[in-house]
Formats: C-alpha cells, sequence, structure tokens
C-alpha cells in the first residue's frame, strides 16, 4: 500500500504542473492564474475539475498517440 502511495505522489509531483503550464502557454497568460482558476472551479463545482484535471494530465503524457499525420500540402506547380 504505500508503495502505492508513493506512485500517485510521484505522478501528482511530476505531472501536476504541466496541464496548467500546457493552457497557460496556450492561452498566453501566467501559469498562476491557470492554476488559481482550476483552484476555483474545484470550490464551485464540487471537486468534478480534479477528474477533468486528470483527463487532461493523462492526454498530455500520451500525445503522441493523438497526433495525426500530415498530409503534405502540394502546390498546383507540383502536379
Amino acid at each position: 500500500m504505500r508503495r502505492f502511495l508513493q506512485k500517485i505522489i510521484f505522478f501528482f509531483e511530476m505531472q501536476s504542473y504541466g496541464v496548467c503550464g500546457w493552457w497557460a502557454r496556450k492561452l498566453g497568460i501566467s501559469t498562476y492564474k491557470v492554476k488559481l482558476g482550476f483552484i476555483y472551479f474545484s470550490f464551485v463545482a464540487l471537486g468534478s475539475p480534479i477528474l477533468l484535471y486528470l483527463i487532461m494530465a493523462w492526454i498530455l503524457e500520451h500525445k503522441h498517440y493523438f497526433k495525426l499525420q500530415q498530409k503534405r500540402k502540394t502546390s498546383i506547380w507540383e502536379i
């Protein structure tokens, strides 16, 4: 049981700020504001954003599975 708890703590220590940092870069605002928004939203929505946060952390960890191959754009001059 102790080892399981250590794995959970390690996951949150390594991944916890990745989601907020990613959103902050995408939105062009500070990470502090994103973290504060998650905290406030967690109080208002009774903790449901925590589940959303964990899903986003998992997606960011495995984002290489979600990237689609981009087709090479052909121009009229290459035909």
